[in-house]
């Protein structure tokens, strides 16, 4: 049987002869006509910049066409002897760009890397997560085998965490050209300058405000189940519930067992495309019996099988709704019709906050996509309480006795910050907040950068933090922290001077990923090999280190919170004066 890669015969087309100039171009635009795909002014621009060998920002709106930009880019690449790396932030999408791609190029040409698999990683396209990517970038730096980079979703730049992955090939690949993508980049002068400064080549941003599906707004101030029923009488499913953690969405989707969404013609339909489907593990049954009344779930705590389940079903439009945490906001193939907001606040990881314009606009993207809508629809909830409240106000209007004897709903003591219909009007059409540096040493990245053979480890550790686009201030502390992690990994002889190398007796993988990385290492020594409990012991450690402690110390500050609300209470202190 003959297999069907368009763009594969498109570049065997191309090395039968001699490649003149601007056939690669030629060969892509005859593959789009082919496809019947007309593209928009900003896929045309960021297009022909790219292959006039520049670098390109590309900011438009969620569904306008930006993975097909990535793709003639690929295709460049490739046509062009040279190697591409498509990374985002979650694996759910590398692992969706991958097998999109095998279908355009054959797997041949097209490997994966996350931290979870390897597939073909010595093809000439990589698709990746950003971590992997910065991990190669401080390694080897100008010596890495990387051309072409795509960085997709790149308002990642600015996450707490996460931030840092992002920055780092935009300080240490000068050997490569940069395509960055986002719906919501805000200011985008500072990343212009230094891409051009990176490599010397010109750096073009592409933007456009508009979306080919748009967007209707409405703020409800009626209970969730009310409003969903209200939107499924409209025709405005399927319908993506955001939450803002795992068990609100397994709770959510709980709630609506108790409605009928599909007709039974519908979940005849949904039984058989789950006939040849195992559901084996203990969540198992339960997400089975959600599927049947066409709900589905989906966030990073499911197994992976089960999220691409939910994504295959809501391709075939099977599924009314999807209760999924933010995560699903980060470009997965999902056709959503109406995004419902269950709150415009999340805790952070620090603190419980309003949500961002960017985050909004993100996850909004999703509503409406490009050959399945016409219009698509972002809805919000009103705050509980607040919904609670109206409805004993409309029942006892007209009678002030008992408007009188009303008793309102206090807004939630914790995991909550106030928001309105102005809030939702201000994050529908504000500016997207500037990107912010998130850099910072680490054991890791001193580890990496020190390992390069081609250069010297501590000049090119220096020139890092002198790069990188912290203030002035901050990069003095950077140097300092940078200062103190190698004194330390000199100490405990992970590092060896004469010449400045690794130490060669560690394991080939060894890395110190944690922060009480090192806490282990001084730990181990203290265990008495002969003891019986000896590999439990060390396997304890080694756990103890893995875990974020921030629930168990979140937990720490309640009780000591509580103890001392309960303490004022006992000597008469009002509620107001004890918080």
């Amino acid at each position: 049987m003959r297999v069907n890669w368009p763009l594969f015969e498109r570049l065997s087309s191309l090395v039968s002869r001699p490649i003149e100039s601007g056939a690669i171009l030629d060969q892509f635009l005859a593959f789009v006509t082919e496809n019947q795909i007309n593209l928009y002014p900003a896929q045309e621009e960021a297009i022909l910049e790219l292959y006039a060998g520049k670098n390109v920002i590309l900011n438009t709106p969620t569904g306008s066409g930006k993975s097909l930009v990535a793709t003639a880019l690929h295709f460049n690449s490739l046509a062009s002897g040279k190697r591409s790396i498509y990374t985002c932030p979650i694996k759910a999408l590398v692992n969706e760009k991958f097998l999109s791609l095998c279908k355009d190029f054959g797997p041949d040409q097209v490997g994966m890397i996350t931290g979870d698999a390897t597939v073909n990683p010595n093809a000439p396209i990589i698709c990746c997560t950003a971590e992997i990517l910065s991990i190669d970038a401080l390694r080897y730096g100008s010596e890495a085998r990387v051309h072409d980079v795509i960085m997709d979703e790149f308002h990642y730049y600015s996450d707490r965490d996460r931030g840092a992955a992002w920055q780092i090939p935009l300080l240490t690949l000068p050997q490569a050209r940069f395509l960055l993508m986002s719906a919501t980049l805000g200011d985008t002068e500072p990343f212009e300058s230094c891409l051009t400064r990176l490599n010397h080549l010109e750096t073009v941003l592409v933007q456009s405000p508009i979306r080919p599906v748009p967007l209707a707004y409405e703020y409800v101030e009626i209970p969730l189940h009310e409003t969903v029923q209200k939107l499924m009488g409209h025709d405005r499913w399927p319908i993506y519930l955001v939450n803002f953690t795992q068990r609100e969405c397994a709770e959510e989707a709980q709630n609506f067992l108790s409605i009928d969404f599909c007709t039974k013609e519908e979940k005849k339909i949904i039984a058989q495309a789950l006939e040849n489907v195992r559901f084996s593990s203990p969540y198992g049954k339960e997400i089975q019996k959600l599927i049947k009344h066409g709900i589905g779930i989906h966030h990073a705590g499911l197994l992976p099988k089960y999220r691409v389940l939910v994504e295959r079903l809501a391709q075939r439009g099977l599924l009314k709704i999807i209760c999924g945490t933010d995560t699903l906001g980060v470009g997965v193939n999902v056709p959503i019709r109406t995004v419902l907001f269950t709150k415009l606040c999340k805790y952070d990881g620090e603190k419980t906050s309003l949500l961002s314009v960017r985050d909004f606009q993100q996850i909004s993207g999703r509503a409406g996509r490009k050959g399945f809508d016409t219009q698509g629809y972002v809805v919000a909830q009103a705050p509980q309480h607040t919904i609670e409240n109206l409805r004993l106000e409309q029942k006892a209007l007209g009678d002030p006795k008992k408007i009188k004897k009303i008793v309102k709903r206090k807004p939630p003591e914790k995991g909550y910050v106030a928001w309105n219909k102005e809030t939702f009007i201000r994050l529908s059409t504000g500016q997207p907040e500037a990107l912010t540096s998130r850099f910072k040493v680490s054991h890791s990245m001193l580890l990496h950068v020190l390992s390069r053979e081609q250069e010297d480890g501590c000049k090119a550790m220096q020139k890092l933090i002198h790069d990188c686009h912290e203030s002035p201030n901050s990069k003095k502390r950077e140097g300092k922290l940078a200062f103190q992690l190698f004194r330390s990994l000199v100490e405990r002889k992970i590092i060896k001077f004469n010449p400045l190398r690794i130490n060669v007796d560690l394991q080939e993988d060894f890395s110190l990923n944690h922060a009480l990385s090192l806490y282990l290492l001084d730990t181990i020594k203290l265990l008495d090999p002969l003891h019986p409990d000896y590999a439990l012991d060390l396997v304890t450690l080694v756990e103890s280190i893995l875990e974020n402690p921030d629930l168990i110390l979140r937990k720490q500050l309640d009780r000591v919170k509580q103890e001392k609300m309960d303490e004022m209470k006992l000597a008469g202190k009002y509620y107001d004066e004890r918080i």
